[in-house]
C-alpha cells in the first residue's frame, strides 16, 4: 500500500465520514469470504497440521502496524529466561528469494527475507524461519533445530497451521477503526473474532476493556547504523532530527521522538519500503533517525548521522507475570 493510499484510508478508516458507508456493502462481501475461507478449515474441508511442538501465534485482525514484532521479540526473550528453545516463523513480507521457505539469520539481506525477520533474528538470537506457506516454514525450522515452542510473527489468519494459543495485538490509540471489515474498515476479520483469542495485548492508548494485558513501546538505546556508537535517546533532546519510518503506523515513532522532547522533522514511508541512500539524505548534518525494521535495510548505504531507535515493549510488572502464566498454562 502506497504512502498515499494509506493516509486515505486511514481517514475513512479511522475518522468519522460518509466514503465506509459507501464501501460497507463490499465489506460485507469480503467478511462473507473469510467466514466462507475460515468454515472451510473448520468442517475439515482444507487440511489443518499439527506441529510436534506448541505454536503461538501472535497477529492483529487489523490492518497496519500494532506492535507484533516487539510482542513476539518480548515473548521470545520471556520464554528463553524460563528454559524454553524458541524458533520464530513469519511471513518474510517484502522478501523477494526465489524459493520458500528461507532460513534468516542477522545479516541476511532484507530484500530477499523481509525485514522484520532479519530484525528479529538479531534481536532473539533463535532459529527463524520465513515464507508465505507458514506450515512449510515451520517444518523447515523443527528440520534443522531443536525448539520447545514456535512463535508465529502474524498469521492469525493463516489457518492451515494448527496453533496452542493466540496472541492479538491492538494498537491502543487508534483502536479497530470504526469496526468494518476491509475495504470499508481496517479489519481483516469481523470485532467477533476478537472473543476467541487467548490474549489480547493493547499497545498504548486507551482503547479496551478488562482482561487485556497493557503494554507501551519504549524507546532504548539508540545505535548507529553504519558504526558501532551507542548513545540515550536523551542525548539527542531539544535536537532538530530526520525522522524516517518505513512502518505499518509511522506517526506512532514519530510521538515517541516527540515525547522523549526530539524536535521532529517527519518521514513518512510506505509499510515495508525498500530505502535507498536518497531516504536518508535532506541536504543538511542534522541526524536521521530509523526504526529499527529500517535500520537492517539501510545498513550498507547509511552515513555516520544514520541513527537507529531500538525500542521495547514494557508491561506492567503484573501485567507481564499474568500474561507469561496464561502463556505457560496454554502450552
Amino acid at each position: 500500500m502506497g504512502l498515499l493510499s494509506a493516509r486515505v484510508m486511514d481517514w475513512v478508516w479511522y475518522q468519522p465520514n460518509p466514503v465506509q458507508w459507501i464501501l460497507w456493502p463490499l465489506g460485507w462481501i469480503y467478511r462473507a469470504a473469510v467466514f466462507i475461507r475460515r468454515s472451510l478449515y473448520r468442517l475439515g474441508l482444507r487440511p489443518v497440521t499439527e506441529l510436534a511442538v506448541p505454536v503461538i501465534v501472535v497477529g492483529n485482525i487489523s490492518v497496519g502496524g500494532t506492535g507484533k514484532t516487539p510482542c513476539v521479540i518480548w515473548l521470545a526473550g520471556e520464554l528463553q529466561s524460563r528454559g524454553f528453545r524458541v524458533g520464530v516463523i513469519s511471513r518474510g513480507y517484502g522478501g523477494n528469494a526465489a524459493d520458500w521457505p528461507q532460513r534468516v539469520e542477522p545479516d541476511s539481506d532484507p530484500s530477499l527475507v523481509g525485514d522484520e525477520p532479519v530484525l528479529l533474528s538479531a534481536m532473539i538470537g533463535c532459529p527463524v524461519v520465513v515464507g508465505p506457506d507458514r506450515v512449510a516454514a515451520a517444518e523447515r525450522l523443527l528440520g534443522e533445530a531443536e525448539v520447545d515452542v514456535l512463535l508465529s510473527d502474524d498469521g492469525l489468519q493463516h489457518y492451515a497451521l494448527a496453533r496452542s494459543m493466540e496472541v492479538c495485538v491492538v494498537d491502543g490509540e487508534r483502536g479497530l477503526g470504526n469496526g468494518l471489515c476491509l475495504p470499508a474498515g481496517p479489519l481483516r476479520e469481523p470485532v467477533s473474532r476478537m472473543r476467541e483469542v487467548d490474549a489480547i495485548v493493547v499497545n498504548g492508548g486507551s482503547w479496551g476493556h478488562a482482561g487485556v494485558f497493557r503494554a507501551t513501546a519504549v524507546p532504548q538505546r539508540v545505535y548507529q547504523v553504519a558504526g558501532t556508537a551507542q548513545k540515550p535517546l536523551a542525548a539527542f533532546r531539544d535536537t532538530q532530527v530526520h525522522a524516517v519510518a518505513g512502518i505499518g503506523n509511522p506517526q506512532r515513532f514519530f510521538d515517541l521522538l516527540e515525547n522523549a522532547d526530539v524536535d521532529v522533522i517527519p518521514h513518512p514511508l510506505p509499510d515495508h519500503a525498500q530505502l535507498t541512500r536518497t531516504d536518508l539524505e535532506f541536504g543538511d548534518d542534522r541526524p536521521v533517525l530509523v526504526t529499527g525494521k529500517d535500520a537492517v535495510k539501510c545498513r550498507a548505504f547509511a552515513g555516520e548521522n544514520v541513527w537507529s531507535v531500538a525500542i521495547k515493549l514494557e508491561f506492567g510488572r503484573d501485567e507481564g507475570e499474568r500474561l507469561m502464566r496464561r502463556v505457560i498454562r496454554e502450552l
